[in-house]
């Protein structure tokens, strides 16, 4: 499959999950899960079910109870990034492949009205529920772009956090991931991302047998890949702490890194 048909895969599955949502109704969705193995769908490995490695159960009673509920049905993510990320009021938050707004529309909570939530996706249904649920939550420093993670529609040194849940995975050219949200961080700035890594001895025929790329399986760095894409990309204090296993020997992880001040 070339990267284009990636890309288009990618955005095929996310609108149909996005058109499942604003009808809080997942059969759309359950059908693309047949094939497409973890990322929100069934398949995830012996003895890892689908509410224990993707999407709303990873986020508390509390976080649920602050957001509209199309938010959290169309949530597909590995981890809890506004957590990881320990954002702090005033803060400007940049998150990749913002899907529905979940995370956004948390962030933008937790920075308060000085601060400030951007979201970047591709995928125009996504975008439009995003939208639709920021006025829900009554959300006003909040702001939904179209674009991809790795051509990021702003400035560079615009925001202070940079986070992401389960996206960078799907990317197809990850270093420029990678270098754009170094870009995007002002000096000092810091990323708290969730996403699916494989373990090191894991060949990329390894992980493309435990599932598709659209699944946020195939497409994963190991472990020592993201830590040398950061260190090639200028960041310092890195960190990836798997926290969950996603499928055989992936696992859904923490990654932390700093941009030097």
């Amino acid at each position: 499959m070339s990267e284009s048909d990636v890309v288009e895969q990618v955005r095929e599955r996310y609108a149909a999950a996005a058109k499942a949502a604003m009808g809080v109704d997942r059969r759309t969705l359950d059908v693309l899960d047949e094939a497409d193995g973890c990322c929100g769908g069934g398949g995830c490995g012996a003895g890892v079910t689908e509410a224990e490695a993707f999407g709303a159960a990873l986020y508390d009673a509390d976080q649920a109870g602050q957001v509209p509920e199309r938010a959290l049905s169309a949530s597909l993510g590995c981890g809890n990034p506004t957590a990881v990320a320990e954002l702090h009021q005033g803060e400007r938050v940049l998150d990749l492949g913002s899907g529905g707004g979940l995370d956004v529309l948390l962030s933008a909570r937790r920075v308060g009205p000085d601060g400030f939530a951007y979201g970047v996706d591709m995928t125009d249904e996504m975008l439009s529920l995003a939208r639709e649920n920021a006025v829900r939550a009554g959300a006003t420093n909040v702001e939904f772009l179209k674009g991809r993670i790795e051509q990021v529609p702003l400035p560079d040194g615009a925001v202070d956090v940079v986070i992401s849940n389960c996206v960078i995975n799907l990317s197809v050219d990850k270093p420029r991931v990678l270098a754009e949200m170094f870009r995007v961080l002002a000096p000092g700035g810091r990323v708290g991302v969730s996403d699916v890594v494989a373990e090191d001895q894991l060949t990329p025929a390894d992980r493309a047998e435990r599932g598709s790329h659209v699944g946020c399986v195939a497409g994963a760095l190991s472990r020592q890949e993201y830590i040398d894409g950061l260190t090639a990309g200028g960041f310092t204090d890195i960190e990836v702490v798997f926290t969950h296993e996603a499928a055989p020997q992936m696992h859904s992880a923490i990654v932390r890194a700093v941009k030097p001040a």
